[in-house]
């Protein structure tokens, strides 16, 4: 069968990598997680940490079932990532992960539709990108990268469409941690609904 239509079907996905590490960063930090993460992104962050991700071309089209099966061997908290891994059709692959009895999460800007079984949406808007209005609801945890002052105002912005149950995240994007942590906590401190989110993966040196 065509690539492009086993593609489109979610039957192979573009892979650029998949291991076994901790979660860094948000609600479930310190967990044992095994990562997926997909190629291809068009959002276009000038400070994404992971650029080589956003042509899915340069990455491996993989068996989805297949990723799922080397995924679940390890733990069931599965976090799917990319890129942006909603591009794609999730639909075999989280239907597998979830017969393997697996929790599966998903890291996303929102700019897609969804599709798939999802358990747990970290929702991280960009400001070149916005979520479809229908995810806002559905995230469970939104996560704000902070990079300047004025992404303060935007992360409000975003969370006022988000469900009440909803954990709000403030996260310094990673080169200008120095300057930007002591403004996060002193807003945290000024707005207690917010939490502050590090990526201590860097910090542990791990993926």
């Amino acid at each position: 069968m065509d690539e492009e239509i086993l593609l489109k079907e979610g039957k192979m996905l573009p892979v650029m990598e998949h291991f076994y590490t901790i979660q860094g960063e948000g609600a479930h930090t310190g967990k044992a997680a095994y990562f997926i993460r997909l190629g291809g992104c068009d959002v276009g962050c000038h400070w994404c940490d992971v650029k080589e991700s956003w042509d899915p071309k340069l990455h491996p089209l993989l068996d989805a079932e297949e990723v799922a099966i080397i995924a679940a061997s390890f733990c069931k908290t599965i976090v799917l990532t990319g890129g942006e891994p909603l591009i794609w059709n999730l639909e075999i692959l989280t239907n597998k992960l979830k017969e393997l009895g697996c929790q599966i999460h998903i890291e996303t800007s929102g700019a897609y539709a969804m599709s798939g079984i999802l358990d747990w949406i970290t929702l991280s808007p960009k400001k070149t990108g916005l979520p479809k209005p229908e995810i806002y609801t559905k995230a469970h945890e939104l996560k704000m990268i902070i990079f300047n002052n004025n992404d303060f105002q935007f992360a409000e912005e975003q969370a006022a469409k988000t469900g009440e149950n909803c954990k709000l995240y403030l996260q310094s994007e990673w080169s200008k941690r120095e300057d930007m942590y002591p403004k996060i906590t002193d807003y945290i401190l000024a707005n207690p609904q917010w939490n502050a989110s590090v990526q201590t993966h860097k910090y542990l040196n791990i993926p």
